[in-house]
């Protein structure tokens, strides 16, 4: 005899269980004395109660309190059954051997809530889905039995069951996490795969992605294909009818076998012995495809094995989702950036081109900084685009700053950004060019133009790379690659104190000089042959041809503007001309200022000073062409600089310190 106390053995885990153990000591004290001892059914009880508040799984459990119950019974044999359509578990027997146990009478008593027979077996509704059934028992002391049992195998399945919803939200954050580290929709589908694999004990498990617009149903991962590949229309068997209901299915066991498409057994070399699927259904109720796993190694796919598939389906349609967001924003991204670098092109064959072009392909891949000189219209700009796209950053932001056109005042603001309420017009905070630019390329253009001050503070950014926002105190770390432009002769402004040494060597690390384009030969017609087809293309007319005679205007003229100035003429030849061939008419604006030289002239002066005249006027306009500098104007003069300053003093012209 077993003997147990009730008020040492009995651990209440939580409130349902401590429901179910009064439940369990309630039907014992209610028991009848007509039981098989008065003793016996105490001791049974203590042990179901005993048992109960220890058993974490109902088969281990019941294999140990039927035997038990059998003896306190006098039962021939007894047994839990569990429906799991279209067949009958058992759980757990004693006295006889699982293929003799009836179903029918268990069907029954469930079926009608009340005690079923059939020949020498009673069967008595237990729990949810469970049935006990009792041979050479009385149909009464059965009853009995069931009150004593019912509240044990209820706290027992129910703690099974929410233990398993645990360990089970506990692997989806896990394998959510992963997902959300994973970016790449294959290998996404793959890792959803193995999770509903081991989550439910199955062989195998694949994701159905429906290609509405080709009627397919797309397999990732096709597991048992060499190409991992395998599409079927979105009509084939039990995957094509979850996608057109978007209702779960589960066949197998008996149920259901013959909808199975054998065709897709046949390709893989696979057999389908039970399956279950559920759509994929995102939160606004689109259907993406379907889930299924194959196989299940232990039976076949029950109820809760549908729940945690439709409920990890929901995961990973969500998941799935997102991916593939990113990916199609992905894609127009890198479109975008290819188009933005094919829109960059450098046009010409020239040697000087040519160099430019080749250290281009040199530095353009290092983190080097890289000051960029030539006159105004050169190209600078263009230039450094063509760097940052030709670098590993060119998926990352170019940003352009003119330095010339930005106050002092505003200067550090527009940089560095600033807090909101830092000064009167800044209603909200607001990020500076250096965090925009961040991991990509910052160009400062006419840095030149930059004042002392704002010089000092960009120093200090360049070398710290942290930025602190206007009225604000947290340090920013930035990572940029800073391209600097200019059309003036940094070391002169050096000497002259109008430029930081320090900033200078800065970003003076390599130096690229553009030529301008009246040193660039045949480049001037091949630059205004693209301009010009660019031009006709977007006004969709015929390009025109420039003829001999214009080509060679073309070469002749100074291009005081360079590639800028060049650009704007094709531009009103595409807008004006109307003929196929452009000719040397079309091209008269481009005479104007030699034309508006020539008319200031006084005609009834002598050639000597006519002549002193058109040198006057054509070494101020040359040197206002160069904004003031004096380098370039005399280059461009075909002179040394010293003997510029002194033609301009035998002119009669201020001309200032050569020194």
């Amino acid at each position: 005899m077993i003997h147990f106390s009730i008020e040492s053995g009995i651990i209440s885990t939580t409130r349902a269980d401590h429901t179910q153990f009064l439940a369990v000591k309630t039907a014992t004290l209610a028991m009848p004395k007509t039981a098989p001892s008065h003793s016996a059914s105490d001791d049974l009880a203590r042990f179901v109660l005993e048992s109960m508040a220890e058993a974490d799984e109902l088969a281990p459990f019941l294999n140990a309190v039927l035997p038990a119950t059998q003896t306190a019974t006098g039962a021939k044999a007894i047994a839990v059954v569990r429906a799991n359509p279209p067949l009958w578990e058992t759980v757990a027997a004693s006295g006889a051997p699982a293929k003799l146990i009836p179903s029918t009478a268990a069907a029954d008593a469930i079926d009608r809530g009340a005690l079923a027979t059939e020949d020498d077996w009673v069967a008595a509704p237990l729990a949810d889905g469970f049935a006990l059934t009792a041979a050479g028992i009385a149909p009464d002391a059965l009853n009995d039995l069931v009150d004593v049992l019912k509240p044990a195998v209820t706290a027992v399945h129910t703690r099974r069951q929410r233990q398993r919803r645990i360990r089970r939200l506990e692997r989806l954050l896990e394998i959510t996490r992963h997902w959300e580290e994973t970016q790449g929709t294959e290998d996404l589908l793959r890792a959803m795969a193995q999770t509903a694999a081991e989550l439910l004990e199955c062989d195998r498990a694949s994701i159905f992605l429906w290609d509405k617009a080709n009627r397919q149903l797309i397999a990732r991962p096709a597991l048992g294909l060499q190409d991992d590949d395998l599409r079927i229309p979105d009509t084939t068997g039990i995957v094509g009818q979850v996608v057109q209901s978007l209702e779960p299915r589960r066949v197998g066991g008996g149920l259901g076998e013959e909808q199975i498409d054998r065709n897709v057994d046949k390709s893989t070399g696979y057999t389908t012995q039970n399956l279950l699927c559920v759509p994929l259904l995102t939160p606004g109720g689109t259907c993406l495809g379907a889930f299924e796993v194959l196989n299940k190694r232990d039976g076949h796919f029950t109820d809760e094995d549908e729940r945690v598939l439709v409920e990890l389906a929901a995961f990973a349609a969500v998941a799935l989702e997102h991916t593939q967001n990113f990916e199609d924003l992905l894609v127009k991204h890198q479109q975008l950036v290819q188009e933005a670098a094919a829109g960059v092109q450098i046009i010409g064959e020239s040697p000087p081109i040519e160099a430019v072009r080749s250290t281009i392909r040199r530095i353009a891949d290092t983190d080097l900084a890289i000051l960029i000189l030539g006159e105004n219209g050169t190209g600078k700009e263009v230039v450094a685009r063509s760097i940052h796209y030709l670098s590993r950053r060119r998926d990352q932001p170019f940003i352009a700053v003119n330095c010339a056109a930005i106050a002092e005042t505003l200067l550090e603001s527009e940089l560095f950004g600033h807090e909101k309420g830092a000064f009167t017009d800044a209603r909200e905070s607001r990020a500076g060019k250096f965090e925009l630019a961040s991991g990509g390329t910052l160009f400062l253009d006419e840095i030149g133009d930059m004042s002392l001050s704002g010089q000092a503070k960009l120093l200090r950014v360049l070398e710290d790379k942290t930025v602190v926002r206007v009225g604000g105190s947290r340090p920013i770390h930035t990572e940029v690659r800073i391209l600097a432009a200019t059309n003036q002769d940094l070391a002169a402004m050096v000497r002259q104190k109008k430029f930081r040494e320090d900033l200078f060597f800065r970003l003076n690390v390599v130096s690229l000089e553009l030529p301008p384009l009246r040193e660039r030969g045949d480049d001037v017609v091949r630059l205004a042959e693209f301009f010009l087809q660019s031009f006709c293309q977007n006004m969709g007319r015929r390009t025109p041809k420039f003829s001999a005679a214009t080509r060679r205007r073309l070469q002749q003229h100074s291009w005081p503007g360079n590639v800028r100035e060049l650009r704007n003429l094709c531009e009103r030849i595409a807008y004006l001309s109307s003929g196929d061939t452009v000719e040397v008419d079309d091209l008269a604006f481009i005479d104007a200022s030699t034309k508006d030289l020539a008319q200031s002239i006084e005609l009834d002066a002598t050639l000597s000073e006519a002549t002193r005249q058109f040198q006057e006027q054509y070494i101020r306009q040359t040197i206002d062409t160069a904004r003031g500098n004096m380098t370039t104007a005399a280059k461009r003069l075909g002179l040394h600089r010293s003997n510029l300053y002194r033609k301009m003093r035998q002119l009669g012209m201020p001309a200032g310190d050569d020194d």
